[in-house]
């Protein structure tokens, strides 16, 4: 057993410190992003509604009328200041690809880049891939301060999870424009890590005699994967509630008052995405419940033993299961399917809260 560095700890905490600083920088950035490109394409929509008009029509006789909700519907081409065609980027079109014209839509439901360049959107990148280089710098020194894996309490589980959201929202980046999420995964890794510190605040040391198992790498790391990746699926289920109420809200004929959710794609484009993330995590949390049985039955000798964690464990299996069966086979789309998936994910919370601190049972040992 390797002996407690202290230092080492200590070394983490201040880089989890400096990591949540520098994150809500990039969450005041990410905002800015969207307060800012919503300014911008209401002025692409105004210059657009005012070339439509009849009366700065170049054709004499010629009336092209103005459509109905202006805003959100410019059209694929523009003309250009040499009275040539130019494409514009997705996030200022009106008819985005694969949104059929949807009122007040302006992202591509491809969510593919665009040509355009965000500059405060570039600069919250940059400030959370610094963020999650200081973060991993925490988590690794956590690690060599306790001679183990930093997952073995609910701090180290919130710090490390906290990471794994931001890696893997970093990841998907590199293929698709997800920068419209950026606002709110940022926001709930910096409420985890606020959480860990103040609530959950747990000395480095070492493992209770139960958990120095290989079963702990295994079980616990494919837990946090699939729990990060719940997170976002819970970040895109709570917009796509939003984007649904506003286009409906659009379609009758309401004023737009959401003008910054035109960078977000069509509800329909949300729910997808976060069904095909849910469908991973979901395999992931099978293997979570299954080697966690099998941790279980080394450790005690018993497969299942309905512990209050393993209940929880098994609900949240449950509600995910129903969610993918629910929307795969019975039409279960929309609304409906957005709120299964946030039910899911509130489960993931309470288990991890409230039955760790306020349930006895054989998982005690994992909380704070």
């Amino acid at each position: 057993m390797f002996p407690i560095n202290e230092t080492m700890g200590q070394y983490s905490e201040l880089f989890m410190l400096l990591a949540a600083g520098t994150y809500t920088v990039a969450f005041i950035a990410f905002a800015w992003d969207l307060a800012k490109s919503s300014r911008a394409l209401r002025a692409v929509d105004l210059k657009a509604a005012a070339a439509a008009s009849p009366e700065s029509s170049s054709d004499a006789g010629v009336k092209v009328p103005v459509a109905a909700g202006a805003a959100g519907r410019v059209e694929g081409h523009l003309a250009g200041p040499a009275g040539r065609a130019e494409r514009p980027s997705s996030s200022v079109s009106g008819k985005a690809q694969g949104t059929g014209g949807a009122p007040g839509q302006t992202a591509d439901a491809s969510m593919s880049y665009g040509a355009e360049r965000r500059a405060p959107a570039r600069v919250a990148v940059a400030l959370t891939i610094l963020g999650a280089v200081i973060h991993a710098a925490g988590v690794v020194t956590r690690a060599i301060g306790s001679g183990r894996v930093p997952w073995g309490n609910m701090y180290e589980f919130l710090t490390t999870g906290a990471f794994v959201a931001v890696a893997v929202f970093l990841v998907v980046l590199i293929r698709r424009d997800l920068r419209f999420l950026g606002t709110f995964v940022v926001g709930l890794v910096i409420i985890m890590l606020v959480a860990a510190s103040v609530a959950y605040w747990t000395p480095v040391g070492h493992l209770v005699p139960a958990l120095q198992s290989y079963w702990l790498v295994i079980h616990v790391s494919i837990a946090v994967l699939s729990s990060a990746l719940f997170t976002l699926t819970f970040a895109m289920s709570a917009l796509q509630l939003v984007q649904s109420h506003r286009q409906r809200t659009i379609a009758a004929g309401g004023a737009d008052k959401l003008g910054f959710m035109r960078l977000v794609p069509t509800a329909l484009s949300l729910e997808n995405l976060s069904y095909r993330i849910n469908a991973i995590a979901f395999i992931g949390w099978t293997f979570t419940l299954m080697f966690g049985a099998i941790w279980a039955e080394k450790a005690w000798g018993r497969f299942w033993g309905w512990d209050t964690k393993e209940v929880w464990t098994f609900v949240i299996w449950v509600v995910y299961a129903g969610y993918l069966h629910a929307r795969a086979t019975r039409g279960w789309t929309g609304t409906r399917a957005a709120w299964l998936s946030i039910v899911g994910y509130l489960c993931v919370v309470f288990n991890f809260t409230i039955v760790n601190q306020f349930f006895n049972g054989l998982h005690s040992y994992s909380g704070l």
